[in-house]
C-alpha cells in the first residue's frame, strides 16, 4: 500500500483545515508545568511531530530543565519522544509506565517523579480526576488516522487513554498520521460514565462491538491540526531461544492436560499474553501448537500474533495496542492490511483492562516478572526492589481477574560477571506487585509449576523444584529447611522466612543490582 491519502481527505470536517499549522508553530501553546497527555500504548499510536518539535526547540534555546511538563500518557511511547524529553530534562513528573534508558535513568536518579499504577485503574483513576489539582490537564496530543465530519477521531495503532485525553483536557493538538493507511473501523470506543452511573460492558466475546469507531471530540478545544508521516518505532523482540521455547512448550503441554481433565475447552479460552520476548515467543509456540479456533483479549498485539493468524489458528483478536516490531513487524502488518482488519478489534485501556470482561471472558493470563520467590510473590518492576525497570503494566488487570493466571521468566538471567547468570525464583521478592493470591502457575525453562490448591510450604518446595535452576535448587532448599526449622520453633511458620538474611539480599541488590546466592554468602554481580 502505498497511497496513504491527503490531509485534506482525511480531515473531514473541513473547518479544522483552517487550524493546520507546523508542528514548530504550536510550540508557543506549552509552558513549564504544565499537565499534558498523549495518546499511545507500548509504543504505538503516540504523537510524534509535536513532541519532537518541543526537543528541538529546547535543545536549540538551551531550556534543558527550564521547560518542563508532567507526562501522562497509557503506556511507554517512541525513544524518540519520551526518552529524547528524559534526556533534555523535560519531564517532572511521568504517570504510570515508561520505556527507555535515559527516562529510567532520570527516575532512579530522582530528577522524574513517576507513578507507577495498573494500567486499567490509571485510565479510570484519570477520568475521576485524581492525578491533578483541579482534575483537569492542560494539553492533550493525540495522533489519530482521520476526522469525520462530526469531529470524531479515527485513532492509529492504538487506543491508550484518548477518549480521557479529550474529555479531560483544555486544549487538544491533533496529529493526523497520512504516512501510513487510515484506521477506520478497526475501533471500538465506548465511552463509560463515573460511579453510580456506570453502564455494564457488554462483551461475551472477544471480538463483541459495543461502541463507536470514532472518539468524539469537541471542535472548539482544537487549538492545531499538524500532519504527520513518522511511523511507530515500535518494539524490538529477541528471537526465540532455547529457553523461550521450552517455557512455550512447557505452556502448551500444560493446556493439553487441562483439555483433557476438562477444565479447559478444546480451543482454550481468550488468550492474554503481555509485553516482551518471552511473551511473544509463547504465542510463536502457540502458532505451531494443536490448538485451533483461538481467540485473544489481550492489552498489546507483539509480531507472533501475526504468525497465529497466518497459522489459521487465530480467529479474532482484541487489544487496546498493535505493538509490533518496527521491522519487520508493521511492514508485515501493512502489507496484509486485508487479511489483518477485520479480524483485530482496538479498544480504550478501560475497557480493554477492565475486570468485568476478563473475569466474564474467563482470560489465560500469561505475564512476565524480574522475579519469582518460593511462595509465587512475583516482580515485575523494581529490581533490588528499588530500581525503576518500566512499571507494573497491566498484568496486574489481567492476573487477578484471569480464569488460569500464569506468569513465565527464565530460571536465571544473564550477567556480565556470571556465566550462569542470577536466579529468578528467590527466597523473598525484595519488592511484590503480584501476590501468592493472585497466580496459579508459575513456569519457567526448567518446568511449570501448578500451585493451585498447595499451601504456601507445599507451594515453596513445588516451586523449587520445578522452575528453579539445578545449580540454586540445593541452596533455596537448604534456606527452605531452615528458615521451617527456626520460624517452626517460635511458633510462626506459615510462610517461614528469615528477614535478616533476606533483608541483607534486599540491601545488596538495591546497592549494586543483583544477587547471586552462593552458600550462604552474598555474592554480588551487576546485570546491566
Amino acid at each position: 500500500m502505498s497511497d496513504f491519502g491527503t490531509l485534506e481527505s482525511r480531515v473531514r470536517r473541513k473547518s479544522l483545515l483552517k487550524k493546520v499549522v507546523k508542528a514548530e508553530d504550536t510550540v508557543e501553546h506549552f509552558k513549564s508545568g504544565m499537565n499534558l497527555m498523549w495518546s499511545g500504548f507500548t509504543p504505538a499510536g503516540y504523537p510524534k511531530e509535536v513532541p519532537i518539535a518541543l526537543a528541538d526547540h529546547v535543545e536549540k534555546n538551551n531550556l534543558q530543565g527550564k521547560l518542563k511538563f508532567n507526562l501522562f500518557i497509557g503506556a511507554s511511547v517512541g525513544a524518540e519522544t519520551e526518552d529524547r524529553w528524559a534526556t533534555l530534562d523535560m519531564i517532572d513528573r511521568r504517570w504510570p509506565y515508561q520505556t527507555g534508558k535515559n527516562i529510567a535513568k532520570g527516575i532512579n536518579e530522582g530528577r522524574i517523579r513517576m507513578g507507577d499504577k495498573h494500567l486499567g485503574l490509571f485510565a479510570q483513576d484519570a477520568g475521576y480526576g485524581f492525578y491533578t489539582e483541579n482534575g483537569r490537564y492542560d494539553i492533550g496530543i493525540v495522533e489519530v488516522s482521520a476526522i469525520n465530519e462530526d469531529c470524531g477521531l479515527a485513532l492509529t495503532t492504538s487506543c491508550g487513554i484518548v477518549a480521557e485525553t479529550l474529555h479531560l483536557c483544555d486544549k487538544i493538538i491533533v496529529e493526523v498520521n497520512t504516512g501510513q493507511p487510515s484506521f477506520e473501523g478497526m475501533h471500538d470506543i465506548f465511552m463509560q460514565n463515573k460511579p453510580p452511573h456506570r453502564q455494564p460492558f457488554l462483551i461475551t466475546k472477544a471480538d463483541d462491538r459495543i461502541g463507536t469507531p470514532y472518539v468524539p471530540c469537541d471542535p472548539d478545544k482544537i487549538v492545531a491540526v499538524v500532519e504527520s508521516k513518522r511511523r511507530d518505532k515500535g518494539r524490538a523482540f529477541s528471537e526465540m531461544d532455547d529457553t523461550s521455547e521450552a517455557i512455550a512448550d512447557h505452556i502448551l503441554d500444560f493446556f493439553a492436560h487441562e483439555v483433557k481433565k476438562g477444565r479447559l475447552p478444546e480451543n482454550l479460552l481468550p488468550l492474554q499474553s503481555g509485553v516482551g520476548s518471552i511473551a511473544n515467543a509463547v504465542v510463536g509456540g502457540l502458532a505451531k501448537g494443536p490448538f485451533s479456533d483461538l481467540t485473544v483479549y489481550t492489552e498489546v498485539l507483539q509480531d507472533t500474533m501475526l504468525d497465529l493468524f497466518d497459522s489459521g489458528k487465530l480467529n479474532c483478536a482484541s487489544a487496546c495496542s498493535l505493538s509490533l516490531s518496527e521491522d519487520p513487524g508493521f511492514p508485515r502488518f501493512f502489507d496484509n492490511w486485508e487479511k489483518y482488519f477485520d479480524k483485530i478489534v482496538l479498544r480504550p485501556l478501560s475497557i480493554s483492562n477492565a475486570p468485568e470482561p476478563i473475569r466474564r471472558l474467563g482470560c489465560i493470563a500469561m505475564n512476565t516478572p524480574v522475579e519469582f520467590d518460593m511462595y509465587a510473590h512475583a516482580n515485575s518492576t523494581l529490581v533490588g526492589g528499588t530500581r525503576m525497570i518500566n512499571g507494573l503494566g497491566g498484568s496486574g488487570d489481567y492476573l487477578r481477574n484471569g480464569y488460569l493466571k500464569i506468569m513465565h521468566s527464565p530460571s536465571v538471567r544473564p550477567s556480565k560477571t556470571d556465566p550462569l547468570g542470577i536466579t529468578c525464583v528467590v527466597p523473598k521478592a525484595p519488592h511484590i506487585d503480584h501476590t501468592e493470591h493472585d497466580l496459579d502457575c508459575v513456569v519457567t525453562e526448567q518446568g511449570l509449576a501448578d500451585l493451585r490448591g498447595l499451601a504456601p510450604k507445599d507451594r515453596a518446595l513445588k516451586i523449587i523444584n520445578t522452575c528453579a535452576h539445578p545449580e540454586y535448587r540445593p541452596i533455596l532448599l537448604d534456606y527452605l529447611e531452615r528458615a521451617k526449622k527456626e520460624c517452626l520453633s517460635k511458633g510462626i511458620g506459615h510462610e517461614p522466612q528469615l528477614f535478616d538474611r533476606c533483608f541483607k539480599m534486599q540491601q545488596n541488590l538495591a546497592t549494586n543490582g543483583t544477587m547471586r546466592i552462593k552458600n550462604w554468602d552474598i555474592k554480588v554481580d551487576l546485570c546491566e
